[in-house]
């Protein structure tokens, strides 16, 4: 197929897919939580994209993961004034945070927070260590982060 010929079929499939930000299941369109079919179809996201036999590539998880780190970096800077002031190390320690658990539940770990804000890095990292998320994480991403905010 030639390039001209695949950007018309892309035309002519998104439409007939139309564009779903979150999965659901093709047999009946639904989100895959509300899908109450007795026989599932297979579990489908964007433009028709079978995850059940497709899933996706590295390439593509790669892709999502550098947007997914880029809005959240955006989501620190926009949440916090200081974090212009941080080092790099320190600025991926808030970025990697906010990452793994969203902003939402981030702006939870007020101790740590505020800490990070009047530049206590010790105490921010041994608040971060005493938290669920440390335990929900394990001692290897926990620790590692808590260095980064600690020597920065």
């Amino acid at each position: 197929m030639t390039p001209p010929s695949r950007v018309l079929l892309r035309q002519d499939v998104m439409p007939a897919e139309d564009y779903r930000q979150f999965p659901y299941f093709d047999c009946c369109g639904k989100p895959y939580r509300s899908c109450t079919c007795a026989q599932r179809g297979a579990l489908t996201v964007g433009y028709g994209r079978n995850l059940d036999s497709n899933g996706i590539s590295k390439l593509e998880a790669e892709v999502l993961l550098d947007h997914d780190l880029a809005s959240a970096e955006m989501d620190a800077k926009r949440a916090f004034g200081w974090m212009a002031s941080l080092s790099e190390l320190r600025q991926r320690a808030v970025v990697e945070l906010i990452f793994n658990m969203g902003l939402p539940t981030f702006r939870g770990f007020r101790q740590t927070i505020l800490a990070i804000k009047a530049r206590q890095f010790v105490a921010a990292a041994a608040h971060l260590l005493d938290s669920r998320w440390a335990k929900q994480v394990g001692p290897t991403r926990s620790s590692r982060i808590a260095r980064y905010l600690k020597d920065g």
